[in-house]
């Protein structure tokens, strides 16, 4: 999954806050038929209202996360109340215009507006913003105390302090220590997030959906049980990959940790992946990478030894995208953007893309260094820029992704691009690996983006219980961990626990995000990615191909990102790719020669100890 967060104030987005988001219905309900004239009105008012309040919004949230201080914070809460008051009230008054004969432009803005939680209850919105901040305050100050350090004492660990433990370390005993502690923080917030989960219903009834999980699905042009469908046909489709992957690390550890920690069979416990959710597997790389062939090329050390700036590794990526045909970035990108951190201040660091007008001011806001990883981060951010500044013509309504997975995919797809031939064209690399180093290269990426696949759905599945009523907390974690053995060959270190809460454990569990997107974005980026190579006529392994420089296969992207969200996601798909539904044998093309190693790898392991 990306590291990054796209900070856009989407008002036609389900996001975290949008039940507390007012909806009062206070303005009274106007009496008498509702008219054609009256909706476009309607609409049109909404529109320019959305377009200021999303102004001030974005200025109050870059001042806040740019110059930390109470006062930066309750100013960007104070514009962030008025958005979301908005939102709510536009989501309310759009149930009226409901069976008029609207074009299409006008009904699909209704539905969109209307694709909103709302409680209008005075008392219940308090409430459940009141629960929201309490459980994400709860997640972030969460801390482990190792015994003898007692609670808010010296040596007690962070989330982060325990993530390095878990990234590097090799002592399983250290490792499910570090998992136990964090996983016992969650519990302490179980009640807050259940009586969280009914009010967040009440809202989705309220605008006509049976659950949140069911509103959350609506989201994608199509009902809301089809979604579900999808999804799962999808994770079907290259679970295949994925098990040969899950097979192969099973094997690798066993040879790391003995049969004592890690059976040959059945799933495998989750704190030996090294990551805190088994999300990815990246850490497990120096265990898993081939014996021969893994190519020395570290792009790090070069752009490392070339003092690379910020500014410059941000050019790298802007050059990228006009290679592709689009503009340079405006000059008040470079004005107005951050990109090191100032030696004056505290700004949050975590990489993002604003829109902060509908015109062309544009910023990224990233404490740059010169590593492999923040080379690709800066080409995905830009995706998000790119995707801004191409639907800024688009009425407020669809200034937006074709669908949530859509902006993550655009600059995840851009990074697929970032090959050896690509760096031997700009200057980073002299000589190309020998193709044999291709497996390394395949492996270290199918342990982020393939490992990632199972968690991500399963997630938002695991949710879409508990908003519908078939997982009762008294269940919580044993669906989890159901889900998790299914899905991801994973279970629970330890025994669970009566009042365990693993799953909030998460924070996007905790803050209620909805996850289904990274799901689709893993899908869509290989998809967009195979139908931009072979728009520029490139037939050789897909992942060997980079579309650095072919105008062609930029303006096919660039065709797409302007549609923004005013078509249903499946024109926007066929747009790029001239196919309408999301395919995984992309994917699945991509890693194609990964899966036949990994296939043999397997074979000569079991066996080595089919006898064990």
């Amino acid at each position: 999954m990306p590291k990054q967060i796209l900070k856009k104030p989407a008002v036609i987005a389900v996001m975290l806050a949008l039940a507390a988001a007012g909806a009062q219905a206070a303005t009274p309900a106007k009496k008498g038929k509702a008219t054609v004239a009256e909706a476009e009105r309607f609409l049109a008012d909404t529109e320019a209202k959305f377009d200021k309040l999303n102004l001030e919004q974005s200025q109050a949230q870059w001042i806040a996360a740019n110059f930390i201080t109470d006062d930066t914070e309750a100013l960007a809460t104070y514009f962030g109340e008025k958005t979301l008051n908005a939102t709510g009230e536009a989501a309310v008054a759009a149930r009226r215009f409901n069976g008029l004969r609207l074009s299409a432009d006008a009904e699909r803005k209704l539905k969109l507006l209307q694709l909103n939680l709302v409680l209008s209850d005075p008392k219940e919105r308090e409430a459940y913003a009141s629960a929201q901040a309490a459980l994400q305050g709860a997640y972030g100050k969460a801390k482990y105390c190792p015994p003898g350090t007692g609670d808010g004492k010296e040596g007690c660990l962070a989330l982060g302090d325990m993530e390095s433990v878990l990234a590097t370390s090799r002592d399983p005993a250290k490792l499910k220590e570090m998992w136990v502690g964090w996983h016992k923080q969650s519990p302490s917030y179980k009640q807050r997030y259940a009586d969280y989960v009914v009010l967040s219903n009440k809202g989705a009834r309220e605008m006509g959906f049976a659950d949140t999980g069911a509103m959350w699905r609506s989201q994608y042009d199509m009902p809301a049980d089809a979604f579900a469908a999808e999804m799962e046909r999808l994770w079907q489709q290259v679970k295949p990959l994925y098990d040969s992957l899950h097979t192969y690390t099973r094997y690798k550890l066993y040879e790391t940790y003995g049969k004592d920690v890690v059976p040959l069979t059945g799933p495998v416990p989750a704190h030996l992946f090294g990551n805190m959710w088994s999300q990815t597997w990246d850490n497990l790389y120096p265990i898993l990478k081939p014996a021969s062939g893994a190519s020395s090329f570290d792009l790090g050390n070069v752009l490392e030894s070339r003092k690379t700036s910020a500014k410059e590794m941000t050019e790298y990526a802007e050059r990228f995208y006009t290679s592709l045909g689009m503009q340079k970035l405006p000059a008040t990108f470079w004005e107005r953007s951050l990109l090191t951190k100032p030696r004056d201040r505290e700004v949050v660091c975590h990489a993002s893309a604003w829109p902060i007008d509908a015109k062309e001011d544009v910023r990224i806001k990233m404490c740059i260094k010169p590593t492999t990883e923040e080379f690709t981060v800066i080409h995905h951010e830009l995706g998000h820029i790119y995707y801004f500044l191409a639907y800024q013509k688009q009425p407020n309504l669809f200034r937006n992704g074709a669908n949530d997975g859509f902006h993550e995919a655009i600059g995840d797809t851009v990074a697929l691009s970032i090959t050896p031939d690509y760096l031997k064209k700009v200057g980073l690399m002299d000589q190309a690996p020998d193709a044999n180093a291709d497996v390394g290269e395949l492996l270290k990426r199918a342990l982020g983006k393939v490992a990632f696949l199972p968690f991500a759905y399963s997630v938002d599945k695991w949710r879409w219980d508990v908003y519908s009523g078939k997982t009762k907390p008294a269940d919580y974690d044993k669906s989890w961990w159901q889900l998790r053995e299914q899905y991801m060959g994973v279970k629970r270190p330890a025994p669970i626990e009566a009042s365990g809460f693993d799953a909030g454990a998460k924070y996007h569990v905790a803050a209620d995000v909805p996850y289904a997107r990274y799901f689709l974005a893993n899908m869509l980026q290989f998809q967009f990615h195979r139908a931009l190579c072979r728009e520029a006529g490139y037939t050789g392994p897909l992942h060997r191909c980079s579309v650095y420089g072919n105008e062609k296969a930029g303006k096919k992207l660039q065709a797409m990102l302007e549609m923004g969200q005013s078509k249903p996601w499946p024109e926007a798909l066929k747009a790029i790719s001239g196919e309408d539904r999301i395919d995984g044998g992309a994917l699945l093309d991509y890693f194609a020669p990964l899966k036949t190693w990994l296939d043999e790898q397997n074979r000569q392991l079991a066996a080595k100890y089919q006898k064990s």
